[in-house]
């Protein structure tokens, strides 16, 4: 099954359902006119004329009504015909994506296909889309969105070591030791209705960006480090600025 094929045969159906609305805009008009001014045979005309174009609009509506439902939206989702396109139109538009069924990362998006609802989870945020290339556009330019917006990648690196200078405290671990940043991220949103707001996939984010900038070190003089992990569950993946996926693990500030 392929969305693009629906696509196709509902265009000429469209199309005759615009003409037929403009048609009938038209009318309106002129039996209005004519009702003004007393024309009672042109009224009558008009009228006839109008009844049999709202019938063909009708007769329209009903061909796209029928053809609608014959697409089959549960098993389009269910044997993985969506998924598979997904990933094609992924791959034309230049959005990189990892992962299988029924979960994708499109970073810095978490994506969920419903198959039994036939819905996209966003996120957090339920889309109702059973077009690939309309789902992927839409993702692409929330990144583009995303990429756009400010940063001031001095200010979350501060605010990183002051979580950082946290957990050393708390984890019973010596100054300059390497911090997980999954362990971090905790201390920077200490409560559920923080994570809420600031989630994993938005810390990860924010990650990339310090990542790609210039920054060094914090404005008070201590550097920074990322580090690897051998096990890459306890890493975060993220998109370099050449779009290349990297894996970081860990941080530590040292003078």
């Amino acid at each position: 099954m392929n969305y693009e094929n629906l696509y196709e045969e509902l265009q000429p159906g469209e199309k005759a359902l615009k003409d037929g609305l403009a048609a009938l805009q038209k009318l309106y008009k002129a039996v209005s006119r004519e009702r003004e001014n007393g024309d009672i045979k042109s009224l009558i005309r008009d009228l006839d004329a109008m009844s049999q174009a709202a019938a063909a609009v009708s007769q329209t509506l009903t061909g796209m009504q029928e053809t609608a439902e014959a697409f089959d939206t549960k098993e389009y989702f269910e044997n993985g015909d969506f998924a598979q396109q997904m990933l094609t139109s992924c791959e034309e538009n230049g959005v990189d994506v990892r992962g299988e069924f029924p979960v994708y990362e499109m970073f810095p998006y978490r994506v969920r296909l419903d198959a039994e609802n036939q819905d996209i989870y966003l996120d957090r945020k339920k889309v109702q889309c059973v077009r690939p290339q309309s789902f992927v556009r839409m993702v692409k330019a929330g990144q583009e969105k995303l990429n756009r917006a400010s940063f001031n990648a001095q200010t979350f690196v501060s605010e990183l070591y002051d979580a950082y200078s946290v957990a050393i405290l708390k984890l019973n671990k010596q100054p300059g030791a390497d911090i997980y940043l999954n362990s971090l991220y905790k201390f920077l949103a200490p409560m559920s209705r923080f994570r809420k707001d600031y989630d994993q996939q938005s810390f990860a984010f924010d990650l990339a960006r310090l990542y790609a900038s210039d920054v060094e070190e914090t404005k008070g003089g201590k550097k920074f480090q990322f580090g690897p992990s051998r096990n890459n569950v306890k890493a975060i993946r993220i998109l370099d600025r050449e779009g290349k996926e990297q894996f970081l693990a860990t941080i530590r500030f040292y003078e």
